[in-house]
């Protein structure tokens, strides 16, 4: 191997589908298929990144890559998300394994739950010789920070900002301003170890890992992830690898210490290039939840899906005043208060302005996340004896304000930044939270409740039948008095409201089917105004939405052929975004996206169980006790 300076390189970021992901359980990264990490947030994923290349020029990265002409092939390593990148040049082949290093327990139950925080990146001479060259650019919070970086013996640490950082390397970099570089040449069977890990600034210095500490932080990992993948995913049916794939990618977005599970690991990805639709989705959902626990039963355990209930028993949990909403969204530990600000020094991905931080709907009206959290408990509910006292009575609340507020106007699932409305959806998922809480009543001892919720829940159902619908439109709406499609109107059947032979249904399947697709017979959410500028592409999970009710009806074969022609655009490593443009190919919004990867895992159950060819899920049996 030898050694020399190169210049920073500082290309910009990639399409969204170049990227794969590294999860530690705790924070995340993304890399390029150029083996650029643009996008890097540690230790939680809503620290400040320390590369944010992905969102400007001079947020920083950590590139290893041919200098010359190469080609690039990728594969996640078998039941791991553990990313290898090989690159073939005309002098050789060399692979990038990439890794974030998580602990597990010795029987593979939990994953992250412990983690030193380091990202871990191996070269290996596959044959010839190969040039390389190395370049590490840490920018501490979101690219404000330029730090020093010192050369020792061992590595480069960082100095400046709140955080530190330790590159732990054998191979010789040169230090150049706030950049490190180096161009080496790897021949076969050459190996090189490069470890970097979140360090304090205040306390006592780090030692540097020696290469056989950082080779075998790479294997406990990847054992860590198989053992976790043989225990956890038991889905064989239908599209089972596609299956098992999104389990883990719903694994890497939970945050393992609490149990949250993110949207997505990125901010600002915008829904459409140059646009202002840019969010930022590192937060957990109540609105996911029931869709979530389904989903991991599916395609993980017990155990992943009682730690994701217990979150939200416990962030959302409290007495609900007169009044008072249910918050919508909450950090990755529980806190309420995320409010949303623009990053001023970022350009946004491909110029896409804003940056944002923080969510600014955190504190929005929406009716129907009291349906989702009730949902939710009964899909647990099985799993557990009783409630403990404190959540029976925090889901009875939830009930209880559902009942009294179910007429109010809100901003709806999309969480539309205009004038409140009638939603349908709102409406339909303020009598699931009603329907729910029936069918739970003993386990909450709260069969006094049961005549006032189930008079409201069938004046919630009127309602739907007679406002809902839309003669003019012929299918039910966005809206009451709206003639607007919208694909929410489809968890009308998938939340039970109605039944598979329901002549409004079966019309309102088809209208969406029909009316609110593209070329593709992908799905948009809707298509009227929303008060935002620019376009959007279409919605990956509602399309997944369209799967499950064609397979409900008994459109199996169409449910098949849409499932296969939306699976084609995942990227090369299988991850989704959150929406999709068919006329380019490419992924848009935050990447890659939980409810996409929910929506993949639920479809592909619903063609099994209406095929008849769901094979039993044999998780291992939930550890007895109660929710808390």
């Amino acid at each position: 191997m030898t050694a020399a300076t190169v210049p920073p390189t500082g290309d910009g970021a990639a399409p969204i589908r170049d990227y794969g992901l590294l999860s530690d359980c705790q924070g995340a990264a993304l890399v390029s298929r150029d083996g650029s990490i643009d996008w890097a947030c540690l230790p939680r994923f809503d620290s400040p990144a320390v590369f944010a290349q992905l969102l400007g020029r001079n947020g920083g990265h950590w590139q290893i890559r041919p200098p010359g002409p190469y080609e690039t092939t990728r594969i996640y390593l078998d039941d791991t998300l553990v990313l290898r990148t090989e690159f073939h040049t005309p002098d050789g082949v060399v692979a990038l394994t990439d890794v974030m290093v998580f602990g597990a327990d010795e029987r593979g139950h939990h994953i992250g739950r412990q983690s030193p925080h380091v990202i871990v990146r191996r070269v290996e001479g596959r044959s010839g010789t190969v040039e390389l060259d190395i370049h590490y650019a840490p920018r501490a919070g979101y690219g404000l920070t330029a730090p020093v970086l010192i050369a020792e013996d061992g590595g480069v640490r960082s100095r400046g900002g709140p955080s530190s950082y330790l590159l732990s390397s054998q191979t010789q970099l040169h230090i150049r301003h706030s950049d490190a570089t180096a161009r080496v040449h790897v021949t076969a069977g050459q190996m090189l170890h490069f470890a970097m890990e979140v360090t304090s600034p205040w306390g006592e210095p780090r030692a540097y890992l020696s290469d056989g500490e950082i080779e075998a932080m790479l294997e406990s990992t990847i054992s860590g992830w198989r053992s976790w993948s043989n225990l956890h995913q038991s889905y064989r049916g239908p599209y089972a690898e596609a299956v098992r794939h999104s389990g883990r990618v719903l694994q890497a977005l939970t945050y393992a210490p609490t149990g949250a599970m993110i949207a997505a690991p990125t901010t600002s990805l915008p829904e459409t290039v140059g646009g202002s639709r840019n969010w930022d989705y590192r937060f957990c959902w109540v609105r996911d939840a029931s869709l979530t626990l389904a989903a991991l039963w599916i395609a993980a355990c017990p155990d992943e899906a009682g730690d994701f209930f217990s979150f939200l028993a416990t962030a959302a949990g409290g007495r609900i005043a007169p009044g008072e909403n249910l918050q919508i969204l909450y950090s990755i530990e529980g806190e309420r208060l995320v409010p949303e600000h623009h990053l001023d020094h970022l350009d946004g991905y491909l110029n896409s302005r804003p940056v944002r931080i923080g969510n600014g709907a955190w504190n929005q009206p929406q009716l129907d996340v009291y349906g989702e959290l009730l949902d939710a408990a009964w899909t647990y509910a099985g799993e557990i004896d009783r409630f403990e006292p404190v959540t029976a009575q925090f889901l009875i609340d939830v009930a209880n304000t559902a009942a009294d507020r179910w007429t109010e106007p809100d901003h709806g699932i999309w969480e539309v930044r205009g004038r409140p409305r009638h939603f349908v959806h709102s409406k339909l998922m303020c009598w699931v939270a009603l329907d729910r809480a029936i069918r739970l009543a003993d386990k909450l001892e709260a069969s006094h409740r049961l005549d006032h919720w189930s008079a409201v829940r069938d004046q919630i159902r009127g309602a739907l039948e007679t406002q809902g619908w839309n003669d003019a439109a012929g299918a039910y709406t966005q809206s009451f008095g709206s003639e607007e499609l919208d694909a929410s109107s489809l968890l009308l059947l998938l939340s039970g409201f109605l039944p598979p032979d329901d002549q409004r249904m079966l019309a309102t399947v088809e209208a969406v089917a029909d009316r609110l697709t593209d070329s593709h017979g992908f799905v948009y959410r809707y298509r009227n105004p929303d008060g935002l500028d620019g376009e959007e592409g279409t919605f990956a999970i509602c399309t997944f939405w369209l799967i499950q009710s064609l397979a409900e009806i008994g459109q199996q074969h169409r449910a098949r052929s849409l499932f296969e022609r939306i699976s084609a655009f995942a990227n090369d490593v299988g991850l989704f975004s959150e929406e999709i443009d068919t006329q380019t190919g490419q992924l848009l919004g935050n990447f890659p996206q939980a409810f996409t990867h929910i929506g993949l895992i639920n479809a592909a159950w619903a063609i099994a169980r209406t095929e008849d060819t769901a094979p039993a899920r044999t998780p291992p049996e939930p550890p007895p006790g109660t929710v808390p």
